[in-house]
């Protein structure tokens, strides 16, 4: 039998399982800062958001890089107040927003 033949041509790429634009629907970004709490007597934890995952909750990385998938719930964006202090919002709130867009 004469060996198998493939054909040429570019490899198909693999379906990325995380896409970026699950994120931009919720108006995050990779690397934006967060903080979050597995339940309400805990202390908040600082992280940043990594990717969206399959189930809908939020992958964060935390300060010493370990990876969680948090609830929205459970999850605070960072945001500067109008007289620059700092100012949490939650997720479900940030997420309901719309957001101007950036201009060039």
């Amino acid at each position: 039998m004469p060996p198998v033949r493939r054909p040429k041509g570019k490899k198909a790429e693999p379906i990325d399982p995380f896409p970026a634009d699950g994120l931009s629907k919720i108006g995050l970004a990779p690397g934006t800062a967060v903080r979050f709490r597995r339940r309400d007597t805990e202390r908040w934890k600082d992280g940043t958001v990594t990717r969206r995952e399959a189930d809908g909750s939020i992958g964060v990385c935390d300060s010493k890089g370990a990876m969680r998938a948090m609830p929205i719930d459970a999850v605070e964006v960072k945001e500067r107040g109008p007289r620059g202090g700092v100012m949490w919002i939650p997720l479900s709130a940030w997420a309901g927003r719309t957001e101007q867009l950036k201009l060039l």
